[in-house]
């Protein structure tokens, strides 16, 4: 949903900003905690969003994706068990040096450090396999650190990059 005045959802900029990066497919399996990048992939063109049925798929469906056209793959899972579900493709990408963001749902930010309902801490739980793991709390910086994402994912020695995306961000207004 656009706004009158030029404003985005963070789900919406996190979309725009990956057609900006060259993202043409983006495998997933939809969950609640990031249901305004669900939204925004329907709303946009040029990104085909192919449904995985368990986060597993996804995450190698993406790895094969990056090997295949030599650009970053991309994965969006949901939080908690999403999550660590997708760990299996991180940890190929990892090994096998491939270009990969993972952008996961994450629980909302006055929830975040609280025990809530499939919190993870994402920097501890991928912080040996992915060259850098981020979690986004303000809309305004979400571009440049999925830019960033990008590059690192790209760069050097190609790897996984991990995006955390608490549910709330994504539907500020930026």
């Amino acid at each position: 949903m656009t706004t009158g005045d030029n404003r985005r959802t963070g789900g919406e900029l996190l979309v725009d900003t990956l057609l900006a990066n060259n993202t043409d497919m983006a495998f997933c399996v939809p969950g609640e905690s990031y249901l305004a990048v669900i939204d925004a992939f329907y709303d946009a063109s040029g990104i085909d969003v192919v449904v995985a049925r368990q986060e597993g798929g996804a995450g190698f469906m993406a790895v094969a994706d990056a090997k295949i056209t030599g650009r970053a793959g991309v994965a969006c899972v949901s939080r908690g068990p999403g999550a660590t579900n997708v760990s299996i493709g991180i940890h190929v990408a990892q090994q096998d040096a491939v270009p990969l963001v993972l952008f996961v749902g994450q629980v909302a930010r006055a929830d975040l450090g609280r025990e809530a309902f499939q919190h993870v801490d994402y920097r501890l739980m991928y912080g040996g396999m992915a060259k850098w793991v981020v979690e986004v709390e303000d809309a305004d910086k979400l571009a440049e650190t999925v830019r960033r994402a990008f590059h690192i994912a790209r760069s050097g020695t190609p790897g996984p990059v991990v995006v955390s995306l608490p549910e709330d961000m994504l539907t500020d207004e930026t």
